[in-house]
């Protein structure tokens, strides 16, 4: 006799499982704000004891005061607290006999020597304006004074023709009068050619680098035919890098046009006539 198989039936779906998770957190909702409410609200009892602590204080502190300095709107207790006895006695300014300026003061930190040294070129810089004061007033030359070194700038129209590094005959004098203040020092002098930007490019010249450097060469020769020692010169061709004015105008590239002799001071200077007469005293 065969055996039937008993039919395997399925439970049903329960569409309620939900509830459980939701009650879950809704408990937990409850509990953080239980917690969020005891944390914010005041403790009515310790905040009294707190207020009533502090009264007691401050009404301790004013019976202390004397009546005299009480005022009938003392009971305020938005005045503030006197800590400590007001002071009666006034600083007196102290009255210096000399105040010594920051220029002193700056003076007084510097060696005599480099003072010494700035004074030397400042006398010098005064027998220049005073040798070639004809060619100031003309606005041929001019003369810079510095602590470091005294500067004195040639128009290059005075000393060249245009495009040209052989010094004119017009050069003469004004050379002649700088190499006569020169030769009562012993600085060092670089002599320093300038142009402006418009660019040169001839065989003798291709670049405005070898017009000044050349014209610096030309004026250094001429101070040594004069009596300046050639230890103390230095030729240097700057072209049109280091421009005084405006190269865009004609007044501006006049300007610029120039060479300049700069007497270095002697804490400066790498070489110098010292060197050259060490170095005859080695070769004897």
């Amino acid at each position: 006799m065969t055996r039937r198989r008993k039919r395997h039936i399925e439970p049903p779906e329960d569409h309620n499982r939900w509830l459980i998770s939701y009650a879950d957190f809704i408990t937990l909702m409850f509990a953080f704000f239980v917690v969020m409410y005891a944390i914010s609200s005041v403790n009515v009892g310790k905040y009294r004891v707190l207020s009533d602590s502090m009264s007691e204080v401050f009404e301790r502190k004013g019976a202390k005061q004397s009546t005299s300095e009480l005022t009938e709107d003392n009971s305020n207790s938005s005045l503030p607290i006197s800590v400590g006895e007001p002071a009666t006695t006034l600083v007196e300014p102290i009255i210096l006999e000399h105040f010594i300026t920051a220029e002193e003061l700056r003076d007084a930190e510097i060696s005599e020597e480099v003072l010494e040294e700035r004074r030397r070129l400042g006398r010098i810089a005064d027998q220049f304006e005073s040798a070639l004061e004809s060619f100031i007033d003309n606005d041929l030359v001019v003369v810079k004074k510095n602590d470091l070194w005294v500067e004195i700038e040639i128009k290059s129209e005075k000393l060249f023709a245009s495009g040209d590094a052989a010094l004119q005959s017009k050069a003469t004098p004004v050379l002649k009068k700088i190499s006569e203040v020169l030769q009562t020092t012993e600085s060092v002098i670089h002599v320093e050619g300038h142009t402006d930007n418009i660019p040169i490019e001839t065989i003798e010249f291709p670049s405005n680098w070898d017009l000044s450097s050349a014209r610096a060469v030309s004026v250094v020769h001429e101070l040594i035919f004069n009596g300046i020692n050639s230890a103390r010169l230095a030729a240097v061709g700057y072209g049109e890098n280091h421009p005084i004015a405006d190269n865009k105008s004609v007044a501006g590239r006049f300007k610029n046009r120039r060479v300049t002799l700069v007497l270095i001071s002697n804490s400066l200077a790498r070489y110098g006539a010292k060197d050259n007469a060490q170095m005859k005293q080695v070769d004897e």
